[in-house]
């Protein structure tokens, strides 16, 4: 242990970070060898780089020159173009170059849920958790397609040995465990605002914080995943976040765009829907400088948020919903230097509580202290030389659960799922109750082992008329 302190003591003060083991004559021998982990993790060189730009020259978040809303396929595409995308989609499927990767990372805390919050239980009759919404679908699209369709799941350190447990006391909802690939996100330091010296939570501990969702990319590579994935054959992965239960695992159309179409270069592709209304809390794609971008809500201007087209409509429409496909070469490109990661970090001022490394007291700021950084994943759009944006339905794949209540909350996510299952049995001819504003009278659950899409609803299963205040789960 001595020559390993030495060394990494030798290596905090070459980059000016010696303080993070001042207290350590005063740790037990297991809290000092957790400290050590924790330092050897770090990327100094790459640290050092990003405290630069963010500490010591912030230069702000310039909003892009001469943005225009991005183009994108719409969902009313004539019929004879998804069919043709849609089947090169399905031959990508059957020769098995396709895998699923979900972003797991996140806590139920917001909604009230002590636990990952892909165990949280979302649908509304059974109450399924989200990761067996989604086990489901692939096992769905596996026995549709006749291929194995691996599962990458990234989780957090904090959530990791959780959703691990989790999947093993569901027997991993039927699926192989071979063909599931769980990892955890990577985590960078908090820095102190005014220094740029990490911050400790404990003597023992560095104040931590997880990387951002763009971290999925740099994870993929780290855990081993973008190796076992080239062993399989795999060049497309689908990209969603746990949070929405509409999410499509496995979309042919999708695929196939992203793949074939001309307006794509097979690296990345993303789906849209049309945001309510200005406020809407979703980043807007956007078109700057030749390439398709993302814009936060919070960055884009009041008054390009709020324009309008001669019909009304809202210009700048396209509302980000997490959902992307990735090529495989492509996440290999973001990834190929250690030190230099493919997407930019977005510097956050935050409150971080913290020791005094001088007295080891506790410090609880009252106002912004630290910087944490974090990376977007959207921001991986203009890197690739072409990325497509396909529209599609707010009731057939958007009903995040992100809040306890109100907008994105369980209760909202309920409706648009009866929403959804409501129009499919009412398309098979099911007579479904509707009240005075149109909504389901009735609670709907049709689960993707029955069908994953409208067509391959089983007509002998279905009943002729639900009645209202029903909870039917097919």
């Amino acid at each position: 242990m001595s020559d390993r302190l030495r060394k990494i003591r030798s290596r905090l003060e070459a980059h000016d970070q010696a303080h993070v083991l001042s207290r350590a004559d005063e740790l037990s021998a297991d809290q000092l060898e957790h400290l050590l982990d924790q330092i050897e993790q770090i990327d100094f060189e790459a640290l050092d780089e990003l405290i630069d730009r963010h500490v010591h020259h912030p230069d702000g978040s310039a909003l892009p020159g001469e943005l225009e809303p991005a183009p994108y396929f719409p969902e009313d595409m004539p019929e004879d173009e998804k069919a043709r995308y849609r089947a090169d989609g399905e031959r990508l499927l059957r020769e098995g170059r396709v895998a699923a990767f979900t972003v797991a990372g996140g806590q139920g805390t917001r909604l009230g849920w002590n636990g990952p919050k892909g165990t949280f239980p979302a649908t509304p009759v059974t109450g399924k958790p989200l990761f067996r919404v989604f086990a489901e679908q692939i096992l769905a699209s596996q026995r549709k397609f006749g291929v194995t369709i691996p599962w990458y799941i990234m989780t957090s350190p904090i959530n990791d040995a959780d959703t691990r447990a989790f999947f093993l006391d569901n027997n991993c909802f039927g699926l192989d465990r071979k063909n599931l690939f769980l990892f955890p996100q990577g985590v960078m330091p908090s820095l102190d605002a005014k220094t740029g010296r990490i911050l400790l939570s404990a003597k023992h501990e560095i104040a931590m914080n997880p990387n951002g969702h763009g971290g999925s990319i740099k994870a993929l590579r780290d855990s081993g995943a973008i190796e076992d994935m080239a062993a399989r054959g795999i060049e497309h992965i689908s990209y969603f976040q746990v949070d929405n239960p509409l999410a499509k695992v496995i979309d042919p159309l999708f695929l196939g765009l992203h793949a074939s179409a001309e307006e794509s270069s097979g690296e990345m592709s993303s789906k849209m829907v049309a945001k309510t209304d200005p406020e809407e809390k979703v980043g807007v794609f956007c078109r700057s400088e030749g390439k398709t971008i993302v814009v936060e809500y919070s960055d884009l201007p009041e008054e390009l948020a709020r324009q309008t087209t001669d019909d009304g409509a809202l210009r700048f429409l396209a509302g980000n919903i997490a959902i992307h496909l990735f090529g495989v070469p492509f996440i290999e490109r973001l990834t190929a230097e250690k030190h230099r990661f493919g997407l930019p970090y977005h510097r956050a001022l935050k409150k971080v509580p913290h020791i005094d490394v001088e007295s080891g007291a506790p410090v609880d700021p009252a106002e912004p202290n630290a910087i944490k950084l974090e990376s977007f994943v959207f921001d991986a759009l203009p890197l690739a030389e072409r990325s497509l944006v396909l529209e599609t339905s707010r009731v057939e794949e958007f009903a995040p659960i992100k809040n306890a209540d109100g907008r994105d909350s369980a209760a909202s996510s309920h409706e648009l799922q009866s929403e959804r299952h409501a129009r499919w049995l009412e398309a098979s001819g099911v007579t479904v109750p509707r009240d005075q504003e149109g909504r389901p009278a009735a609670r709907l659950e049709i689960s993707p082992l029955t069908a994953l899409d409208p067509g391959e609803i089983p007509a002998a299963e279905l009943p002729e008329v639900i009645r209202p205040g029903a909870e039917i789960a097919i």
